[in-house]
C-alpha cells in the first residue's frame, strides 16, 4: 500500500486542511506489527516546515489513564496486592471512616464509585499536594457506590493514590518498572520533557502564564498543579510506543499485566446501567458492546482502541487543543478512522 493510496492518510490530511487539528499521527496493527502507519500536517503551526513525524511526541491527557493507571492496577491484581471487590476502607487507613471507606477498586474502574464529576482541586484544596490528596480521599459521594455510571477523572487520581499506599513507591515509577519498560516502551514517560525532547513534541493549547502553547509541559491542569504527573494526565509518549502496548493485550508478554486482566478489562461490568463499562475502558463510540472494539480517548486529541475478538488495535494522536476545545470536529475524523481501522 503506498503512501498516497493509504485511506488513513486522506482522511487525516482531510482534518489537517479543514483545521481540525495541526497534525496527527496513526497506526494500525495486529498481534505481531503495524499494517498502516503514518504522520500527516505540522508539528507546530507556528513553525510549519517542520513536519508532524511518527515520532512525535503527544502529551495524550486520559490515556494515562490507560497506559499507567489501568496497567499498573492490572499488575497489583495480578499479584494479588489488590481485590477488586474489597472495600478500600478494609484495607486502606486513609480511606477508613470516610465517604470513600465503602468504595471498591472495581467501583473506580467501571466509574460507578460516585465521585464528584470535576476535578476542581485547586479551588477545594489549595495547591499543596497533601491538602490535595486529603480532600480528594475525604470528599462526599454524590451517590451510593453502583448506582450510576459517570465518568470522573477522580477515579484514576484515586487509584494512583492507591497503587502507592500499596507499593509504597511513586506512580511514575510503578508504570515505568511495571509497564514500559517491559514492553520496550523507551519514548514514554511523564513530564515535563527534557529540552531535547521538547523540540520532538506536539504544542497543545495558548497558556496565558507563558504566553505560548503549552508543549512538553502537561495540558492538564490538574496534573500540573500535582508536580506534572498523577492518574489524572502527564504521559508523553508516541503512536509506536502505544502500538507495543496495545499489541501487549492481543499477544500478551511475560513480566507486566496479564491476559486475564485484559480479559477481565474489556468487557461490560456495569450490568443494566449505562453507559456500559469495562474497567477504565468503554465500547467505542458508534458500535455496540457485542461489537467487541474498546476504547479510551484523550482531551488533547488523543484515542486508542482495541478489539482482542478481532486481533486489531489502532492508534490517533492529534494536538487538536491548539485550534479548539469543541470536540466535535475530531469526533467525526475518529468515527472514520475506527470505521476503517476496524471493518
Amino acid at each position: 500500500m503506498s503512501q498516497r493510496s493509504d485511506p488513513f492518510e486522506r482522511l487525516l490530511d482531510d482534518g489537517v486542511r479543514a483545521g481540525v487539528y495541526p497534525g496527527a499521527v496513526w497506526a494500525v496493527g495486529d498481534a505481531r506489527t503495524a499494517l498502516s502507519e503514518g504522520a500527516v500536517g505540522a508539528l507546530d503551526p507556528a513553525r510549519p516546515g517542520d513536519p508532524t513525524l511518527r515520532d512525535t511526541l503527544f502529551d495524550v491527557a486520559s490515556l494515562t489513564k490507560i497506559l499507567a493507571v489501568w496497567a499498573v492496577v492490572g499488575t497489583l491484581v495480578d499479584a494479588g496486592k489488590l481485590e477488586p471487590d474489597a472495600p478500600l476502607g478494609s484495607y486502606w487507613p486513609e480511606a477508613a471512616g470516610r465517604p470513600l471507606a465503602g468504595v471498591t477498586a472495581l467501583n473506580l474502574l467501571t466509574h460507578t464509585a460516585g465521585l464528584p464529576l470535576r476535578a476542581n482541586l485547586r479551588p477545594l484544596y489549595g495547591s499543596d499536594p497533601q491538602d490535595v490528596r486529603d480532600g480528594v480521599l475525604a470528599e462526599p459521594l454524590r451517590h451510593r457506590p453502583g448506582e450510576a455510571v459517570a465518568y470522573t477523572d477522580r477515579a484514576a487520581l484515586i487509584l494512583g493514590y492507591l497503587a502507592e499506599h500499596l507499593t509504597r513507591r511513586p506512580l511514575v515509577r510503578l508504570a515505568q518498572d511495571r509497564v514500559w519498560t517491559p514492553l520496550g516502551m523507551t519514548e514514554t514517560r511523564y513530564g515535563p520533557l527534557p529540552a531535547g525532547a521538547v523540540e520532538r513534541c506536539a504544542p497543545t493549547e495558548y497558556d496565558e502564564e507563558s504566553g505560548a502553547p503549552l508543549r512538553g509541559t502537561v495540558h492538564d491542569f490538574s496534573a500540573r498543579l500535582l508536580g506534572g504527573a498523577c492518574g489524572i494526565a502527564g504521559v508523553f509518549t508516541t503512536a509506536g510506543d502505544i502500538g507495543r502496548f496495545l499489541r501487549h493485550l492481543l499477544a500478551p508478554a511475560p513480566g507486566t499485566f496479564s491476559a486475564e486482566w485484559t480479559a477481565a478489562s474489556l468487557r461490560v461490568r456495569t450490568g443494566a446501567l449505562t453507559p456500559p463499562r469495562g474497567l477504565f475502558w468503554h465500547p467505542a463510540p458508534g458500535t455496540d458492546p457485542s461489537d467487541g472494539i474498546w476504547a479510551h480517548f484523550g482531551f488533547t486529541g488523543t484515542g486508542l482502541w482495541v478489539s482482542p475478538a478481532r486481533g486489531r488495535w489502532a492508534v490517533l494522536l492529534t494536538n487538536r487543543l491548539y485550534f479548539t476545545r469543541d470536540p466535535g470536529p475530531l469526533a467525526r475524523v475518529r468515527e472514520v478512522f475506527r470505521t476503517l481501522a476496524f471493518p
